[in-house]
């Protein structure tokens, strides 16, 4: 069985749309469930869950958690409460494409040496959006949020995998925590999420843990997803967002425990 859980947090009008793309995109005879873990759950969340979609989804479940206990805690609150041999983790913001769901999980069960893998994708205008990447070194954060530095556009250029071929399936270093499928095989050695990073870098750690343990990591773009990729933690302010934006305190603040946790030594994995 497949687990598909999601992680919301006091929109339920995304959430909605969410759920509804999941309705109309997954095959009649698909083996699922559902979970939706709700950050700081409200009654109109639940409401969503309970009510509108419990019919639809006959197996959905809600971990309502009473205070936001951020992205790391709410993929693993998820995990925890899945049953699947297979769990694919969707933010709210996602919107699924049909067809998407059965190419990653036939995919993926034809390779057991990945553990980790990420589909493609999308703006809403159908333009590409990155989501595969090499590790962070500690110049990496400080140069997209200041790309006018020298050298910033070569070394974000890499970041970025701009010299590689992704237009096929490809080992990376690390896939975007907005949507990832991952097996209950790998977990059970790699580990859940480290919770001692709030909410960015969690899917970064994650990504090396799953490589030190031999298992791969790769970006599928054959499977695509819309994502609507707010931009709240990057503003217009560059290195002074620290001095006004929270969620930029929360970027830097996780950034230096990762760097700290591996002592500062990059390393890659992926082409």
């Amino acid at each position: 069985m497949l687990s598909i859980t999601i992680l919301s947090y006091k929109n339920p009008a995304l959430l909605r749309l969410c759920l509804k793309s999941l309705e109309q995109s997954l095959p009649n005879n698909f083996d699922f469930e559902v979970i939706v873990v709700d950050n700081a759950s409200t009654e109109k969340t639940r409401s969503v869950v309970e009510h509108e979609f419990k019919n639809k989804f006959p197996k959905i479940k809600l971990v309502a958690l009473k205070k936001n206990a951020g992205y790391t805690r709410g993929v693993n609150e998820g995990i925890r409460a899945a049953k699947g041999d297979y769990i694919f983790y969707i933010n709210q913001d996602i919107v699924m494409i049909p067809g998407t769901m059965e190419d990653l999980l036939n995919y993926f069960k034809k390779h057991p040496e990945i553990g980790m893998m990420g589909p493609g994708l999308l703006n809403f205008n159908n333009s590409h959006q990155n989501s595969c990447f090499r590790f962070y070194s500690p110049l990496t954060i400080v140069f997209r949020r200041a790309p006018y530095l020298p050298f910033a556009k070569k070394r974000l250029e890499h970041f970025l995998m701009k010299d590689a071929d992704l237009s096929k399936p490809t080992k990376v270093d690390w896939v975007s925590g907005a949507a990832f499928l991952i097996s209950r095989v790998a977990i059970n050695q790699v580990g859940l999420m480290d919770e001692n990073l709030f909410h960015y870098f969690s899917d970064v750690d994650w990504s090396r843990r799953f490589w030190e343990n031999g298992y791969e990591v790769v970006y599928y773009p054959l499977a695509k997803l819309y994502h609507y990729h707010g931009q709240s933690s990057r503003g217009k302010l560059g290195l002074l967002e620290a001095l006004t934006n929270k969620q930029t305190r929360w970027h830097i603040s996780d950034g230096i425990k990762y760097f700290t946790k591996y002592r500062f030594k990059n390393i890659t994995y992926g082409v």
